[in-house]
């Protein structure tokens, strides 16, 4: 989404434009630390500022890992793209829109195992399947109370931002980015949907505690049911703050009946642990082309996990340029090792 605080090539040169740090083997290991818990293994800004078959290249919001290994991603622009894995080329866009042909505010991204694709937009909000040409299959149910008020409780451009699958697929998650109006706690809700004959219905509710200031821009559920989660701000003349938490909504109050979220209501909150501040990672040689705590940080919006390996999930993340001059599509290949 575009935060409301931010002011307003060809393919052949991907690889060659991919970003890599310089370090090598024998020092890897402390130079390319967040954390305990997270590094940075390389970044690349191939993307930044290109465009594919006449359509921008940017403004991505979500990532998915395509049936085929491929990399499939989202912009808030009501296109999705494909992408080479590797070398992040594009093979490919599709252009969405609602069932009148509207153009979406499209922000959450997952694919099904038969490959139709779930798509939220934090217009209404909703959350469709389209098959791959694009074509809009059906619309889930949204609660009342998380529309976009007059008609919900919720702010514009505050509703749903991640999207992931949840229980070993048998359900689907989404998060809201900001608070409801009334919820003056200041927790987001998680509002899930369990599979049925045909389709999903709606099923548990959390609540999501964020960083004074933060937001939920993505979430992505582990195989043992928590939920990695990027909390993100942004304040003019200082830059982005991102962060990386591990999230366990296992115990928490299903909050579908709970009607305002105030912090002295009993409901135990999703329980969360900090895996890494991105800023705390290193350059790696990157720039920023507006004021950053550290210029390899950017607008940080979409994730997906892409793999696993030597003891750690392959996460990547990308920025969301905002089709902005000052703003870079960036993306960021981190190790992540959550503690048990």
């Amino acid at each position: 989404m575009r935060l409301r605080t931010v002011l307003a090539t060809t393919t052949a040169a991907l690889a060659a434009t991919t970003c890599l740090s310089a370090a090598g083997p024998a020092n890897a290991s402390t130079t390319h630390a967040c954390s305990p818990s997270v590094s940075i293994d390389r970044f690349s800004d191939a993307l930044d500022k290109t465009s594919y078959d006449g359509t921008f290249v940017g403004n991505f919001s979500a990532l998915a890992v395509d049936r085929d290994g491929s990399l499939a991603a989202l912009s808030d622009r009501s296109s999705l793209f494909s992408l080479d894995a590797r070398t992040l080329a594009p093979r490919g866009v599709v252009a969405l829109a609602d069932e009148n042909g509207a153009a979406l505010d499209s922000e959450g991204l997952v694919i099904d195992r038969d490959g139709t694709r779930l798509v939220t937009s934090e217009t209404e909000p909703s959350v469709r399947r389209y098959s791959t040409d694009g074509r809009v299959l059906d619309r889930l149910p949204v609660p009342d109370a998380l529309r976009v008020a007059p008609a919900g409780r919720a702010v514009a451009n505050g509703t749903f931002e991640g999207l992931t699958w949840y229980r070993g697929g048998r359900s689907l998650l989404a998060s809201m980015e900001y608070a409801l109006s009334g919820d003056t706690s200041g927790a987001v809700r998680f509002q899930t949907w369990r599979r049925t004959g045909a389709g999903f219905a709606l099923s548990t509710q959390y609540a999501y505690q964020p960083d004074a200031g933060l937001g939920v821009p993505e979430v992505q559920s582990l195989p043992d049911g928590r939920l990695l989660v990027l909390e993100r701000g942004f304040t003019s003349g200082v830059g982005n703050t991102v962060r990386l938490y591990l999230a366990d909504p296992r115990h928490a109050t299903d909050t579908s009946g709970v009607e305002n979220l105030t912090g002295q209501d009993g409901v135990r909150l999703v329980r969360k642990t900090l895996l890494t501040d991105i800023a705390t990672c290193p350059t790696l040689g990157a720039t920023a082309k507006q004021p950053q705590p550290n210029p390899l940080l950017d607008n940080i919006e979409g994730m997906t996990i892409t793999g696993r390996g030597k003891g750690a999930w392959k996460v990547l993340l990308v920025s969301d340029d905002n089709q902005n001059a000052v703003q870079t599509t960036r993306f960021y290949y981190l190790s992540v090792k959550p503690a048990r």
